[in-house]
């Protein structure tokens, strides 16, 4: 294990939590769920003045277009908020991608709203450990690095997107473009666990939504002339189920559909979830999915859309990545902080830039628990940690062969 410099000591201890924490509070107050078309826009706006304060140029990029099935059957646009942006010396050689997101998974109508302590290390509110307090941590891990010799000599992008709760649709594009050619990137996620263990390995995820059109009838008079979509959709969701295997969690979540009972149903939509833990078992549930729509078309004479696909590959983690979490580690252990690691389930941004062959840590944020819920925490002093902990990992990874 490397020990700290005296350089990278002081740097250390420049980390000014009661600005991230006064930042951390303000931006949890503003409600930025993901359908919150306004709210997102005043977190941007806010966003975009704070990092305002780092060299280089802020931009808002639009949301990529995005579609979803209603329960219809039809196809709707889905409106997002813009993306915010900031490039740091596009000009250079080594360059590295921060990323996080202001959106949180709670609407504008939903009663957890404002911000509470529990004790005076631990504050409850909405988005302040997913992920409004990484996003402190980001800014003030930037501020600190920019006061070191080693920032001169790399780059960074930092993509704070709108729309993660939901999968990242709208800025899916942004974030492919940005992760490319990138020598390492950090997601600011909360970590894994509340002592702070960071999320390895994960698992991919796909949403599909399917459309069954048959043909409606009488269920008395003739119902031979109809063709059941509903029961197609449910034919369908039962051997989507069996389909399921250890590389690869199914879960059927909805069927919307049906009519009046004395009419036989030409309309269905089946919605689903995949996990595959593998590229591979990712390329074959394609063809296994393809196969058994032509099988259930054909023995009950309808008609199958299919829209959605797996939006977050696999992230396995391979030598140059396995590296990256060492160095944090290490550096961790440098500064006092005790740092492992585990494999989950769960898919993030950091799904997207692994596809890129960018090796990436994406659980950097604060410490805190109970995320999505009304009884989310922050750990109010892992904001000086993890941003003491970005900092002079970064100033690592700017000089040196380290990956």
């Amino acid at each position: 294990m490397k020990q700290l410099t005296a350089e990278e000591r002081t740097l250390a201890e420049g980390a000014d939590q009661q600005a991230m924490l006064d930042r951390t509070l303000r931006w949890a107050n503003i409600n930025s769920g993901t359908g919150n078309l306004a709210g997102l826009a005043t977190m941007a706006g806010e966003l975009a003045n704070a990092f305002a304060e780092l060299p280089g140029e802020v931009s808002l990029e639009e949301p990529a277009r995005v579609t979803a099935i209603g329960a219809d059957g039809a196809e709707v646009e889905k409106p997002h908020g813009r993306h915010l942006v900031l490039r740091v010396r596009p000009e250079a050689q080594r360059r590295f991608l921060l990323t996080g997101h202001m959106d949180t998974v709670f609407p504008v109508d939903h009663p957890f709203q404002q911000c509470s302590w529990l004790d005076d290390d631990t504050v409850n509110g909405p988005g302040t450990a997913d992920m409004k307090g990484g996003i402190a941590v980001i800014l003030e891990a930037l501020r600190l690095f920019e006061t070191t010799p080693q920032a001169a000599q790399c780059g960074y992008d930092v993509m704070i997107n709108s729309d993660e709760e939901t999968g990242s649709l709208s800025s899916a594009p942004l974030i492919e473009r940005m992760a490319t050619g990138k020598f390492a990137a950090l997601t600011y996620e909360p970590s894994a666990l509340p002592d702070g263990t960071l999320a390895h390995a994960r698992g991919g995820s796909g949403n599909f939504s399917l459309t069954f059109t048959g043909k409606s009838a009488h269920a008395g008079r003739n119902p031979q002339d109809g063709r059941n979509a509903l029961v197609a959709a449910a034919d369908c969701a039962v051997r989507l189920k069996q389909m399921q295997h250890r590389d690869l969690p199914i879960n059927p979540a909805k069927i919307d559909g049906g009519a009046a009972n004395n009419v036989v149903p030409d309309h269905a939509v089946l919605r689903f979830n995949i996990r595959p833990k593998t590229t591979a078992a990712a390329e074959d549930f394609a063809t296994d999915l393809k196969a058994l729509l032509e099988v259930l078309e054909k023995l009950h004479e309808v008609s199958i859309h299919c829209h959605g696909g797996i939006t977050r590959p696999p992230k396995p983690v391979d030598e140059r990545a396995q590296k990256l979490f060492d160095l944090v580690r290490d550096t961790g252990a440098a500064l006092g902080q005790e740092i492992g690691w585990q494999s989950t389930g769960g898919v993030c941004d950091g799904n997207n830039i692994a596809a890129r062959q960018v090796p990436v840590v994406d659980t950097m944020g604060v410490r805190g628990g109970s995320i999505h819920s009304g009884d989310e925490f922050m750990i109010v002093p892992s904001l000086s940690e993890r941003a003491a902990l970005s900092a002079v990992l970064l100033s690592r990874l700017a000089s040196g062969d380290v990956l």
